[in-house]
């Protein structure tokens, strides 16, 4: 719905999902689903979670995934929720949602496509992205597509000055990720480690922590226990400050249609805030993780002011 200004965001959840299609790149249409069936399925849950006091959610469906700005849209102005969209590809699972020219083109072209979206907005849409999701393989060294969308991540970056999120998963790949950001002069603090629940290591998260890196544990629509101890960990070790909280829930799928399930986006609020408060969490630490730290991960010159 335009700019918004970084101490409007709110109560933010920074990694959910409207509308995802995982047909593949070269198949992904919106053809294949309704926009009236997507609308209808998704608002309701939208509506729901501002009952939680919810003003802001960043939707991390990337490229070639059915992101579809033109419905997060109309969802924004239904439900009062301001909606964030994104630019970047999404090169894990082997490359399925890659476009094929995405592996013909250099990383400076790349990054010309997506800093064009923000410049100009999302193909036709006029709608601009407030970050930039990439995601890669768990591989050690990274394969090289995935090393250069690392690499387009960072130029748009610089050109930018939008976050990055990456889907990832583990530490070793993270912070491969990392190391190429920061050969390029960018600070570690620009950069979302995504999945950052399938780290087994806790040191590694203060590693992280150290370096800047935002540690976003962000599965938990779907189940929460494993979730308690890592945050109390953050928490005794002084890195709430870093820690990004949220579902990855959602969402409508093409394929099912309206027999699709749909995770809500209210288990943090209904399920993980009374477990954590019966193990000492405060108020504060809840603004901390849900306020303060969303503003200050994605706030930027042009979108998030």
């Amino acid at each position: 719905m335009g700019s918004i200004p970084a101490d409007s965001l709110g109560l933010s959840l920074i990694h959910e999902h409207m509308l995802v299609d995982f047909i593949g790149a070269d198949s992904v249409s919106p053809d294949r689903y309704s926009k009236d069936s997507v609308i209808a399925k998704v608002l309701p849950y939208l509506l729901e979670v501002k009952e939680y006091g919810v003003k802001t959610i960043f939707d991390c469906t990337p490229s070639y995934l059915a992101k579809d700005p033109l419905i997060l849209q109309e969802l924004s102005l239904l439900s009062g929720i301001q909606i964030v969209s994104n630019t970047g590809f999404y090169g894990a699972v082997g490359g399925k949602y890659l476009p094929s020219f995405s592996l013909e083109e250099s990383a400076s072209q790349l990054a010309e496509r997506w800093i064009s979206e923000f410049e100009n907005g999302i193909e036709n849409t006029g709608v601009k992205p407030g970050f930039i999701k990439i995601s890669v393989n768990e591989k050690s060294p990274l394969l090289e597509v995935d090393a250069k969308l690392v690499e387009a991540a960072g130029l748009t970056h610089q050109a930018t000055h939008l976050q990055i999120a990456s889907h990832t998963g583990t530490w070793s790949t993270a912070q491969q990720e990392v190391e190429i950001l920061q050969k390029m002069g960018i600070e570690p603090s620009s950069f979302v480690w995504v999945h950052a629940q399938a780290e087994q290591d806790f040191q590694n998260y203060l590693e992280a922590a150290r370096l800047g890196v935002w540690i976003s544990l962000d599965g938990i629509g779907w189940e929460v226990e494993p979730y308690v101890e890592r945050l109390l960990f953050a928490k005794e070790h002084g890195i709430l400050d870093h820690v990004l909280i949220s579902h990855d829930a959602g969402w409508y799928d093409p394929e099912k249609g309206n027999r699709g399930n749909f995770h809500p986006f209210t288990a943090i609020f209904k399920e993980l805030m009374p477990r954590l408060e019966r193990e000492g969490f405060s108020k504060e630490d809840w603004d901390q993780l849900l306020l303060t730290n969303p503003q200050n991960a994605f706030a930027l010159d042009g979108i998030l002011e």
